[in-house]
């Protein structure tokens, strides 16, 4: 049989040229294309799913700290300025784990290497990160001790805190000091800096002498360099045999290294780049103990989601206003009335600048402050809203602090 055209068979679909599926082949292309595109829907969900999971079951969670602090609900500060947040940081010095055991004996206890509170003010437009010195001697509160017992309140150097009694007892001694309301807590072992220093692929520092530290294991030349994890975590730790082997020196190689990690992190977009935010957030989820209130993966992405878009010029880092103990100059006290001028201006959510120090070969006509203390000049006068003219007809302005400090704007290399 043929066509009208001779061409056998010219019925059905084969008479239309053959260049079209049957329309029965054709619906079950669709549902296989579908059912494909479904599966990959399912697959993406379910491997989000695990994702999140894992690094959301990464954290440990600190209850034994919260139960602690509830207890003392009565005792500790009230919030005075809402939407403000006062997160305190701390580096522990374990020696518990195979990452933490290279660096010495495991004693069964550990106190406080680094203890930094950040204060995020409400507006999130600045960042405020106060150093306060393990050796500062202070007022600590009776706290609860891993075996049970209670310790005496006793005047002693400030990290005996952690050893005696953990975050909690801490976080105590931090609020009695400061009179400042701690929200968040954070703490974080050897292991778990190297790891997150190593993932995002070393932090720049630059240094003005060389360094040589045989405890750190750490020699390093004059000049810019990128420090990883192993580096990172001995140029931080070393103390005794740099410079005059104070604390304060340390803390200020502390201050610049962070500084440099914060300029990192913001200028790779690390925050926004999914491939570059995993490796960083599973080994930051990993290697901290928090807080209920942070002990989950939204609680850590508010976290920095609130600080991703701070300026770095507005990232402050400074030391708590301190000087050699009149009894043990190898101990510190506070600079008075610098510190107590300090702690209110983070307590009631107002601000504070910070300024390097003075050359010290030079005299200073106004020397800007002894090591940490606060001065206010006249270029640093607050804004008043009630007389945008200057008329002189409103309250005169407040003016705002500077205290001896660095931003993680700030670059040591000239």
């Amino acid at each position: 049989m043929t066509n009208s055209a001779g061409i056998p068979g010219g019925t059905g679909a084969a008479a239309g040229g053959g260049s079209r599926p049957p329309r029965s082949r054709r619906r079950r292309l669709l549902r296989w294309v579908g059912l494909g595109m479904a599966f990959l829907v399912l697959a993406g969900a379910a491997a989000g799913w695990w994702l999140y999971n894992k690094l959301d079951g990464n954290i440990t969670e600190d209850t034994s700290a919260a139960a602690e602090l509830r207890r003392y609900e009565r005792e500790r500060p009230a919030h005075f300025a809402g939407g403000a947040q006062n997160i305190l940081l701390i580096g522990s010095d374990s020696r518990s784990g195979s990452d933490n055991a290279r660096y010495g004996q495991d004693q069964g206890t550990q106190r406080s290497d680094t203890t930094i509170l950040l204060h995020l003010p409400a507006d999130r437009r600045s960042a405020t990160a106060v150093s306060i010195p393990r050796d500062l001697m202070t007022r600590i509160p009776a706290c609860l001790r891993t075996d049970g017992n209670r310790t005496e309140e006793q005047f002693a150097q400030f990290n005996w805190a952690f050893q005696w009694g953990g975050a909690a007892c801490t976080i105590r001694t931090v609020e009695n000091l400061t009179g400042i309301r701690v929200d968040h807590h954070m703490v974080i072992d050897f292991g778990g800096f190297k790891k997150m220093v190593d993932v995002i692929g070393g932090v720049e520092v630059c240094l003005r002498k060389p360094m040589a530290d045989a405890e750190a294991k750490l020699r390093l030349p004059a000049g810019r360099q990128t420090l990883q994890g192993e580096q990172a975590l001995g140029f931080v730790r070393a103390r005794y045999s740099l410079g005059n082997g104070s604390d304060t020196e340390r803390m200020e190689r502390q201050q610049q290294f962070l500084g440099s990690l914060v300029k990192k992190v913001q200028s790779n977009g690390v925050l926004l780049n999914p491939a570059r935010l995993y490796p960083l957030l599973d080994a930051a989820t990993s290697s901290v103990t928090t807080d209920p209130g942070l002990a989950s993966l939204r609680g850590l992405y508010e976290l920095a989601r609130g600080i991703r878009d701070i300026p770095t010029a507005q990232v402050m880092f400074l030391t708590v206003p301190r000087k050699p103990y009149a009894a043990d100059p190898n101990r510190d006290e506070l600079v008075e009335p610098d510190a107590a001028r300090l702690f209110r201006q983070l307590r009631m959510d107002l601000p504070v600048t910070v300024a390097p120090p003075p050359p010290t070969p030079e005299p200073e006509p106004e020397p800007l402050v002894t090591t940490g203390s606060a001065k206010v000049t006249g270029a640093a006068m607050a804004a008043d809203p009630t007389d945008p003219a200057g008329s002189g007809t409103a309250p005169a302005p407040t003016p705002v602090p500077t205290f001896t400090g660095t931003t993680a704007g700030t670059t040591d290399c000239r």
